[in-house]
């Protein structure tokens, strides 16, 4: 879990801490489809009020749930119209990666301005917020990244599957999320996620 030992006090504060970073973190990761979406020719998302950094018009409370408590997590879907682009395939790939690069590119980021103003960080709060900032929108980028339908991974693999194939990935997102909760369950979603996590932050630190 995203609590490790402590006393309660010290895990209210984690928690009061994490808060901010969650709303942030999913927040932005949809304003990037919907804007990436919107740069490529569909106004869907802003037709809908979704191209918005208020985090009330993003929250799913189960997904924004499990992101503060095991760093991986959802929010509720931009609406996305690939009727508009012109290349649907290859523009649906863009705007389902926008929001894992708009994550990665908050904990760059954070990651700059400890190293350019320490002075900012020596408390042990802000040393701590910037430090679940980080991981937050990691985690949040690697879980979103996983090649499991619907998750925006598997975009990429429905670029790559030939049309005999697109019956089998259309069962697999209609009912993808009961297959990613048992995967969380058995635990294995942070196995898969782990290396992409490492791999990240390697690059941005």
């Amino acid at each position: 879990m995203f609590f490790g030992g402590g006393n309660i006090t010290a895990r209210l504060a984690e928690l009061l801490l994490s808060l901010p970073a969650v709303l942030w973190a999913i927040t932005f990761h949809e304003f990037c489809h919907g804007y990436a979406a919107m740069k490529l020719g569909d106004p869907t998302a802003q037709r809908d009020g979704r191209l918005s950094l208020n985090p009330l018009h993003h929250l799913d409370p189960i997904g924004a749930l499990c992101l503060l408590l095991f760093r991986f997590g959802w929010a509720k879907p931009v609406p996305i119209n690939p009727g508009y682009f012109k290349n649907p395939r290859r523009d649906m790939v863009i705007v389902s990666l926008a929001g894992a690069a708009g994550n990665i590119l908050t904990a760059f980021v954070c990651a700059q301005l400890v190293k350019l103003f320490p002075a900012f960080f020596q408390t042990y709060a802000a040393q701590q917020f910037i430090l679940i900032m980080i991981y937050m929108n990691v985690g949040l980028a690697a879980f979103n990244l996983l090649p499991i339908p619907p998750l925006d991974g598997s975009r990429v693999l429905y670029v790559m599957l030939p049309y005999k194939y697109m019956n089998i990935y259309y069962t697999l997102e209609r009912y993808g999320m009961f297959v990613i909760v048992a995967l969380m369950i058995l635990g294995v979603i942070p196995v898969l996620m782990s290396p992409l996590m490492r791999l990240i932050l390697n690059i941005i630190l």
